[in-house]
C-alpha cells in the first residue's frame, strides 16, 4: 500500500520539483553571482539602494493599506453572508467568484477606463456639476486596484470560517450576559483569527509584489518594488540584479509569514 501511494505521489514531486525547486534554485544562483561568476552579496545589497528602498517602503506602505481595506470590507461582509440566506446557498459566494474569472489584465484595464481623465467617473462627475479628479497614475488608483483584485481572496476564508462558527457558543455568551459587542470582541474575532490570517496572507504577500496594477494604474510613474524587479529582467536583461531583489522579497515574504502564524497560534489560543 504504501508502495502504491508512492507510485502515485511520484508525478507530484517531480512537478514540484520542476516547478518549484528548481526556479528557485536558479534564483539564488543567479542572485548569489556576478556577471563575472564570482560569488558576491552585491545584489542583495543592492535593495539598500536610496530608489529600491525607496519603492520597498512604497511597496509596503501600499500593501499595508490594501490589506486593511480588505479586511475591513472583507469581515463584515463575511458576517452578512453567513447569516444570509442566499451567502449560504453559494449564490452570492458565486458572485464574488465571478469575476475572478475573468482575466487579471482585462479587469485591471477595465479600471484604466473607469479612473482615466476622460473615463467613466470623471463623466459622472462632471455631468452633475463637480470638477474631474485626477485619479490615475496615483498611489490611490493602485491601491483601488490591489483592493478590487484581491478582496474575494479576504472574503472567502474569513467566510470560511465564521460560517462554522457554533451557534451555540454564541447563544451561550449571550445566556452568560454578554452583549453584542463583547461577543463579537471576545468569541467571534477569536474564533476568526485562522480565516483572517488566511486572508491577511493571501492579499499582502501579492500586493506587495504586484507590478502589473502598478504599470496599469500607476502609469509607470510610481514604481514598487515589482515593477524594478520586472525591470531587471525584461528591459535591462540583468538576472543577477533582478534574482538578488528577488531573495530580499522572498526574505520579507518568509518573515511575514512566520509572524502571522505566530499571531494565529496566539490568536486561537486566546479563547481557552
Amino acid at each position: 500500500m504504501i508502495i502504491a501511494n508512492k507510485k502515485w505521489a511520484s508525478p507530484f514531486i517531480i512537478w514540484i520539483i520542476i516547478g518549484t525547486i528548481i526556479p528557485i534554485l536558479s534564483i539564488v544562483y543567479y542572485g548569489m553571482t556576478s556577471k563575472d561568476g564570482g560569488v558576491t552579496f552585491a545584489n542583495l545589497g543592492a535593495i539598500f539602494s536610496h530608489d529600491n528602498l525607496q519603492a520597498l517602503e512604497l511597496s509596503l506602505l501600499l500593501a499595508l493599506v490594501s490589506t486593511i481595506i480588505c479586511l475591513l470590507i472583507a469581515f463584515p461582509m463575511a458576517m452578512i453572508l453567513k447569516d444570509s440566506k442566499y451567502g449560504k446557498q453559494g449564490f452570492l459566494i458565486f458572485v464574488f467568484i465571478l469575476p475572478m474569472w475573468m482575466n487579471f489584465l482585462l479587469r485591471t484595464m477595465a479600471w484604466q477606463v473607469l479612473l482615466e481623465r476622460n473615463g467613466v467617473i470623471n463623466s459622472i462627475l462632471t455631468a452633475v456639476g463637480l470638477p474631474r479628479q485626477a485619479i490615475m497614475n496615483t498611489p490611490g488608483a493602485i491601491i483601488l486596484g490591489m483592493v478590487y483584485d484581491f478582496l474575494p481572496f479576504m472574503i472567502l476564508p474569513i467566510y470560511n470560517v465564521v460560517s462554522k462558527i457554533d451557534k451555540h457558543l454564541l447563544e451561550a455568551a449571550y445566556d452568560l450576559g454578554a452583549n453584542k459587542i463583547t461577543v463579537f470582541t471576545k468569541v467571534i474575532i477569536p474564533l476568526s483569527v485562522p480565516g483572517i490570517v488566511s486572508g491577511i496572507t493571501m492579499v499582502f504577500i501579492p500586493a506587495l509584489t504586484t507590478f502589473v496594477i502598478s504599470n496599469m494604474l500607476g502609469g509607470g510613474k510610481i514604481n514598487l518594488i515589482g515593477n524594478i524587479i520586472e525591470q531587471e529582467f525584461t528591459v535591462n536583461s540583468n538576472w543577477y540584479l533582478g534574482s538578488g531583489l528577488s531573495l530580499v522579497m522572498m526574505v520579507f515574504i518568509i518573515i511575514s509569514m512566520l509572524l502571522l502564524n505566530k499571531f494565529d497560534k496566539t490568536g486561537g489560543a486566546s479563547l481557552v
